[in-house]
């Protein structure tokens, strides 16, 4: 093994807006972990996903792939993730998170020695009703960031000796927002149950225009209570790391698969557009002994974080990536992408990102045209039309735009009954 670090850890939350974060310069203090680690690592003030949406935020994060190559059309994973090339380089690998649309149901266990998804389902039907019973009665729809924390750290004490790759993957900011009861009164005089809170979440995504100024405001009072538990039980388990003497000789990665909408152009969490809302992350990287708390505001991408970690393998940075530790060319283009979905299915949307501005367009697959949207400029509008052609070819195999299936009949119905607990399924 020849990488200049002897860990990996990557932490990501889903649907996490980094304007939301203290360290960010948001109005409440909801992140003072963060804030502290941000100190002590490389925070990236443009960073954007390579999707804004979970089922091509996820691939690209774990590949370093465009979503039109990491994932086919059923959304199953078609690509090797960086699991798989550093249990390639002796590394003991896991993964632990509880979304159902990057669980083993769409192949994203493989690479990982372990991989913990939180979905029960195989032979043992009993035990599986058992869980969902019991997820019910508690109201329960995704293992909480303690819940994370506590397997992965049983993972890391199993494995003592090894050098290690380890993801986890918090929920917890992810709609509903449901606080604890601890923090649930951090931003407001009164709790909110639980059932009201999923109702009007439900409500945000699918009725946008019903929801008052009150009713967002709530809801965001809730989602950066959600944040401030996340960053806290973060915390605890940099902390544990630490006990560990593992910190220190790891490189660590915070950032987000995508972030969250409150309205500011109509709609609630995260369909498939790219404003900045939903497409710009956190993103902080900490070297092995820290760094000393440098701001780099040069556009960069989730796709980079593959890359920056291959960099310590002394495997090169492909096409539109960088390691995230290099210095990076001023003049740099970050793209995103998002697929239709529903009735928009046929439809293919893609963004630029630079320094100076923007750049946004639609592909319809139907009549294999292109609309843009607001450019900065004609630049922007060129560099982004000839990366729609590179991805029409790259995306050319593709023979399925409906979207749907990727799940084995070997799934039970816990997948279903967790996506639309978490507004996924009406």
């Amino acid at each position: 093994m020849s990488a200049d670090w002897e860990h990996v850890i990557l932490l990501s939350a889903d649907a996490l807006r980094p304007d939301h974060l203290s360290c960010y310069g948001y109005r409440r203090e909801t992140s003072p972990v963060l804030d502290a680690l941000a100190a002590e690592s490389v925070r990236f003030t443009d960073a954007y996903s390579a999707s804004s949406h979970t089922r091509e935020a996820v691939p690209s994060l774990l590949t370093g792939e465009y979503p039109d190559t990491a994932v086919g059309a059923g959304y199953r994973l078609e690509t090797e993730t960086v699991a798989s090339t550093l249990a390639d380089e002796g590394y003991a690998t896991a993964g632990f998170h509880s979304n159902p649309f990057v669980s083993r149901a769409y192949g994203f266990g493989e690479g990982f020695d372990t991989f913990d998804d939180d979905i029960r389902f195989g032979t043992n039907k009993f035990l599986a009703l058992a869980q969902r019973a019991l997820d019910k009665l508690r109201n329960r729809h995704y293992a909480r960031a303690s819940e994370i924390n506590e397997r992965a750290l049983d993972w890391l004490d199993s494995v003592t000796g090894d050098s290690v790759f380890l993801w986890n993957h918090y929920l917890d900011t992810h709609g509903p927002y449901e606080p604890p009861s601890e923090y649930a009164t951090a931003y407001r005089e009164a709790t909110v149950p639980d059932r009201r809170a999923q109702s009007l979440y439900r409500r945000a995504i699918r009725e946008p225009a019903s929801i008052t100024d009150r009713e967002r405001s709530l809801l965001i009072d809730l989602y950066d209570a959600e944040i401030r538990y996340n960053d806290a039980r973060i915390g605890e388990f940099l902390a544990a790391l630490r006990d560990r003497n593992l910190l220190d000789r790891s490189l660590l990665i915070v950032t987000a698969d995508h972030g969250d909408a409150f309205g500011e152009h109509g709609y609630y969490g995260h369909p498939r557009y790219l404003h900045e809302e939903v497409i710009r992350v956190p993103l902080l990287v900490r070297p092995p002994g820290g760094a000393n708390g440098r701001t780099v505001s040069t556009p960069v991408s989730t796709l980079d974080v593959v890359s920056t970690v291959e960099d310590g393998l002394g495997r090169p940075a492909g096409p539109d990536r960088a390691s995230l530790l290099d210095p990076l060319p001023e003049d740099r283009s970050v793209f995103v992408q998002a697929r239709g979905e529903d009735d928009h299915e046929h439809l293919r949307r893609y963004a630029v990102r630079t320094a100076e501005g923007a750049c946004v367009c639609e592909r319809d697959l139907t009549t294999d045209t292109v609309e843009f949207g607001p450019c900065s400029g004609q630049p922007l509008r060129e560099r982004l039309t000839a990366h729609v052609a590179e991805r029409r070819r790259a995306e050319a195999g593709e023979t399925n735009v409906d979207g749907a299936g990727g799940v084995g009949d070997d799934v039970d119905d816990a997948l279903e009954r967790r996506l639309s607990a978490l507004g996924y399924r009406e």
